[in-house]
This record gives structure tokens, sequence and C-alpha cells, in this order.
């Protein structure tokens, strides 16, 4: 038995400790908000904040979360509604096919955590490691340093 913290709410499960923490979240505890992309903690679609810090899910085990708190997409929300940053990715129509959108608002969210009014440039070197295909950049940009002025 695993015990953590999900999105501020105590979980246990009995999956073996090496699992990735992806499929315990997408599987076992119906988080779908993380999302396989490429396996390989290469394209950060399966980004969540554990203790804060952005993390590729695919490539930890579930065992390192045992005793800490991760925070999905879905932990974000604030009395039950988007958050300011997943509102203005919406706003900003920040998501074409929107495979990416889950990670790239965690990784905007632990920015926006540590930097609450980053500029452009620290946006995109925050983001360098999310990757889109559609090439959507320029409008989550946009939508990171919307939520940052609404901050």
């Amino acid at each position: 038995m695993i015990s953590f913290k999900l999105n501020d709410k105590d979980v246990r499960v009995d999956v073996p400790a090496s699992a990735p923490l992806l499929f315990v979240l997408a599987n076992d505890l119906g988080m779908n908000g993380v999302k396989f992309g490429c396996g390989k903690s290469q394209c950060g679609s399966c980004a969540v904040l554990i203790d804060g810090e952005p993390v590729r899910s695919c490539a930890t085990q579930v065992s390192a979360v045992s005793g800490r708190s991760v925070t999905t997409l879905e932990g974000l929300k604030q009395n039950g509604k988007p958050s300011k940053l997943q509102q203005a990715f919406i706003d900003e129509q920040a998501a074409q096919c929107g495979y990416c959108a889950s990670g790239m608002i965690i990784q905007a969210q632990a920015l926006l955590d540590r930097n609450p009014n980053p500029t452009d440039a620290e946006i995109r070197a925050a983001l360098n490691g999310n990757l889109c295909r559609c090439g959507a950049h320029n409008r989550i940009v946009r939508a990171v340093l919307r939520a940052a002025k609404e901050g």
C-alpha cells in the first residue's frame, strides 16, 4: 500500500511500488488530466506537481510519492471552477488539440508559484521542455501572461 495526498485528499493504492505514477493516477485513481505522451519524460504531457515541483509522472515510480503531495490538473480548480490560469487558457484558446495543455498548465502553475509576474522570456524558458505539436505556443504564452496579470 502506498499512501499520499492527491489534490489535497488522502489516498491509498495497492499497486507495485515500481508502477509509473502516471498509470496509477490515470488508471487506478481516475485522473483524466495526466496524459501519456512519449513515456520517456520528454514531452511534458504527464506533468504533475509533487510537493509543488513539476515532475514527469511517466518516469516517476509511485513509491516516490509515498507521504508526499501530488497535484494534477484537476487539483488546480478553485471552488469547483477553473483556476485563473486554467481560465486564461480557455479565454486565450491556448489549446488546439489540447493534448499538451495539462502539462503546460502544470508547468506554468509551478512558474507562477515561484514568480507571479514572469516575463515573456521567462515563460518561454519555463515551458521549453513541454512539447506542443499543434503550434499553440504563442497562445499558451499569452494565457500565462494573462493569468499573471489577473493573479
